[in-house]
């Protein structure tokens, strides 16, 4: 139930949903860099700190178990004091930690640096997604917030690019490859200046005077409160409203998929060139290639979202990579031709779906926990990756086959979970999908958009 019109889900995609846009991605972009830097950096890192394999794995580790306590808590911060100021603070945050890195000595050090730079990534997702997603127009919001998520993509591919060129620099190699993180971060946080706050959040809070100022600064002095859609639920900002009835269910939907997308993509991407070196292929070219293939993945599937809608496309994604990672990690012995030509097909369907982890939960709660519930699947989700990332190099020290085989399995897990759970929420508006029914049958046709509202003046 709605007042007033649909101002922002009826809106015509503008030049300012564009920018916005732009700048939400630069969280992502530095957490798919900062996650696929440090299976470059472990080249020089490796002997210059004289590190052992659960060494490798703790420091892989350590970024998602920040993550884990990024999203957890600064979600909920995020919804109390707003989505602006953090919006600025934890890019800062992002910088520093990844300076401090490079001067690591010792590998515990390097372990609480990368837990905290973690904390911040963690931070970024709940922060930006809300924001973005509190501002875009319904026809075209899955496309881009899927688009922020697969910029991830886009950084962790940026990531051996830069690894690569950056190993001719020698032993200390490891150090420039670990703070250049900051210098993304640092750009990111001047292009986000002077973004203004979620009127939604701002309306949710009792600040409806701000919240006419914020509307009438991005669509025109014409325009006020009184022509935007307000969700009326009985929802409050609070840590406990996502695990309680009607969105618990919800909130378990979005940690299982989240953790059964980047359980295989997280070991993948922290030691590929492990991975590949036990199929036989040396060489930085294999890496790069494939962490492009999970760029090119994405661009079918942000057509795709809009067109089949969220549940088909996650279906789809999981089913196709539980056989492809199935078939060799059943059957060893196989041509290494034929392994790699598996781990490809997972690389294109992961990135064709991965970006539904920060749209779902975007749609499926009200803005009172939006960035709560964001946080919390973050959370959750980086319980399973820290632990499969740290056992990652164990798996490749007794099989090639056996990452595969788990991977297949939790997609398979995945497949299950979204098949009884997923609601389709394409097409609906933010005040429809945050009190909307959870049956998977229903809304997955939704009726043609409405005449757009004018367009933002900025």
């Amino acid at each position: 139930m709605t007042v007033g019109s649909n101002l922002i889900d009826d809106a015509p995609l503008t030049r300012f949903h564009k920018k916005l846009t732009a700048y939400s991605s630069g969280g992502p972009f530095i957490d798919g860099y900062a996650i696929a830097i440090i299976g470059v950096a472990f080249t020089t890192l490796t002997p210059a700190l004289d590190m052992t394999t659960a060494d490798k794995g703790l420091v892989a580790a350590a970024s998602l178990v920040g993550i884990f306590f990024g999203g957890a808590v600064f979600g909920y911060v995020t919804d109390k004091i707003g989505r602006h100021v953090m919006y600025i603070a934890d890019l800062a945050a992002l910088a520093l930690f990844s300076v401090l890195s490079a001067f690591a000595a010792e590998v515990w050090q390097l372990v609480l640096l990368r837990f905290l730079l973690g904390a911040a990534i963690g931070a970024d997702y709940p922060i930006a997604t809300s924001l973005l997603a509190e501002y875009l127009p319904r026809r075209f919001r899955g496309r881009l917030l899927g688009a922020t998520f697969v910029v991830w993509a886009v950084g962790a591919a940026a990531a051996y690019v830069v690894g690569v060129s950056l190993e001719g620099l020698g032993a200390n190699a490891w150090r420039f490859m670990l703070a250049s993180p900051a210098l993304f971060a640092v750009v990111t946080l001047f292009l986000r200046l002077g973004t203004p706050e979620s009127p939604r959040w701002l309306l949710s809070k009792g600040r409806a005077e701000e919240a006419d100022q914020a509307i009438k600064k991005v669509f025109g002095p014409q325009y006020g409160v009184a022509d935007l859609a307000v969700e009326q639920t009985a929802a409050k900002t609070s840590y406990t409203t996502v695990f309680r009835s009607p969105y618990l269910k919800r909130t378990l939907f979005v940690g299982v998929f989240w953790t059964a997308q980047v359980i295989p993509l997280f070991a993948l991407y922290s030691f590929a060139p492990d991975l590949l070196a036990g199929m036989g292929i040396t060489g930085n070219t294999a890496e790069v290639f494939l962490a492009a293939l999970f760029v090119i993945g994405g661009i079918p599937g942000l057509w795709l979202v809009e067109r089949i809608g969220r549940r088909a496309l996650l279906l789809w994604s999981f089913g196709i990579i539980a056989v492809a990672l199935g078939v060799p990690g059943l059957v060893p012995g196989l041509p290494t031709w034929v392994t790699f030509v598996a781990v490809c097909v997972f690389a294109l369907a992961s990135g064709g779906s991965s970006f539904l982890e920060v749209v779902y939960p975007n749609e499926l709660f009200p803005t009172e926990v939006r960035a709560t519930a964001v946080g919390v699947g973050t959370a959750f989700s980086r319980i399973g990756a820290a632990a499969a990332t740290f056992l990652m190099p164990f798996a490749l020290a007794k099989s090639q086959n056996l990452p595969l085989l788990v991977g297949a399995v939790v997609s398979v897990i995945g497949l299950l979970v979204t098949l009884a759970w997923a609601t389709e929420t394409r097409g609906r508006s933010l005040s429809d999908t945050a009190a909307g029914a959870d049956n998977p049958a229903e809304h997955t046709d939704p009726s043609p958009a409405p005449a757009p509202a004018p367009a933002p003046t900025n």
